[in-house]
């Protein structure tokens, strides 16, 4: 089955970062030993303005997100490739030190390097945006993804706005209207992942695989054999 990691891959180290504009990329970032980098609603939104603020100076539209205590989920699509590290550096340099000088404390606040891995389209897509919005709810904080607040789970559920999120071309064909693709996307939160699918996208997220079809895959191999320096990391 495409996408289920096989154990030759599962071992391979992860990958270094490699951008192509216009595609999807699944991020995160988490706090240095696993420590809390949010510690109240104030620190959240702060957060949140500054990832605005940063991706769209740097051209990176954010199609999903949600916020842990320790570590955040995002799906970014850069226009450029050095907009999403640029975004990256320019969101969490400054919470860093805003978040340094609220709470009294020195030192750094997240791991030097965040997490990326290109993701492919339809159902690929949808399952990461998936992934994201279920992580309070596999995590037992709340029993839907709806009743957690730091999620881009409102907007796609048709609770209200976000100013964000850039709805993706993706989740638009999920309907004609918002309460159409509410309801479809509804129907997909409840439905959860299947165990083997989840250790398959944990598999690929977390070592910097591409998450899609073979087509994709391959398309992603073949753009870093010829363009290897494309991009640039942290």
């Amino acid at each position: 089955m495409a996408g289920i990691v096989t154990p030759a891959l599962a071992a391979m180290p992860r990958t270094a970062r490699f951008v192509i504009p216009g595609i999807p990329f699944h991020v995160t970032q988490r706090g240095v030993d696993r420590m809390a980098i949010f510690r109240d609603d104030s620190d959240r939104r702060h957060f949140c303005g500054l990832l605005r603020d940063a991706t769209r100076l740097h051209g990176v539209a954010v199609n999903a997100w949600t916020l842990m205590h320790n570590h955040v989920h995002l799906l970014l699509t850069p226009k450029t490739a050095d907009g999403l590290w640029r975004a990256m550096k320019r969101c969490t340099q400054r919470y860093a030190s805003a978040f340094n000088s609220r709470h009294g404390r020195i030192g750094p606040l997240v791991q030097g390097r965040f997490h990326s891995s290109p993701v492919g389209t339809r159902r690929y897509f949808l399952e990461v945006v998936r992934y994201i919005e279920l992580n309070p709810v596999r995590a037992g904080m709340v029993r839907d993804a709806i009743h957690y607040p730091w999620t881009s789970a409102h907007v796609h559920l048709d609770h209200g706005t976000d100013s964000l999120v850039d709805v993706h071309e993706e989740f638009l064909m999920l309907g004609p209207t918002p309460a159409e693709r509410a309801r479809v996307w509804n129907a997909w939160l409840r439905a959860g992942i299947r165990p083997r699918r989840l250790q398959s996208l944990r598999e690929h997220l977390g070592r910097g695989r591409p998450y899609g079809d073979g087509a994709f895959r391959a398309a992603v191999v073949t753009a870093r054999e010829r363009d290897p320096e494309r991009g640039t990391s942290l």
